[in-house]
């Protein structure tokens, strides 16, 4: 058992070495890299507040919630619509999108959805706008 272990131990090891990468890196690769992936609060309030000109910041909430707050700038697509999934179909493949719901469900949902449509830069935010309150970032009424 103690040789099993320390054989996965080098293993994992020479892994990270061959590999050169360090928890560093990771954390410094760019925000706006593409692809369709789950972001931190944090994150996503870089992504936010980089604005890239073509950025989409997508709220997948009901118009009710959306009417209490959102992200500055945010569209809404009221998930339970029966047509949501065609409304989502008819949106620009090739422009980048800050995905976001109440709590991370709804919008996991539709990441995944446009992941399938063949999206190509989707960041959800992990934990949807509750995180992002909780991390003590700003909403709007408008």
């Amino acid at each position: 058992m103690n040789r099993l272990l320390a054989s996965l131990i080098a293993l994992l090891t020479l892994s990270l070495v061959a590999c050169g990468g360090s928890a560093t890196e990771v954390a410094d690769a760019p925000l706006l890299a593409p692809g369709v992936r789950v972001v931190a609060a944090d994150d996503a309030a870089a992504i936010h507040e980089s604005r890239p000109a073509d950025l989409v910041v997508l709220d997948v909430r009901t118009p009710e919630e959306f009417q209490q707050g959102h992200l500055a700038g945010s569209i809404m697509l009221d998930f339970y619509s029966p047509d949501f999934q065609a409304q989502i179909a008819e949106l620009d493949r090739d422009v980048p999108y800050l995905l976001y719901c109440r709590s991370g469900n709804r919008s996991g949902q539709t990441r995944a959805l446009m992941e399938s449509l063949g999206f190509s830069d989707v960041a959800d935010l992990d934990g949807g706008i509750l995180s992002w309150l909780e991390s003590g970032y700003p909403i709007v009424t408008e």
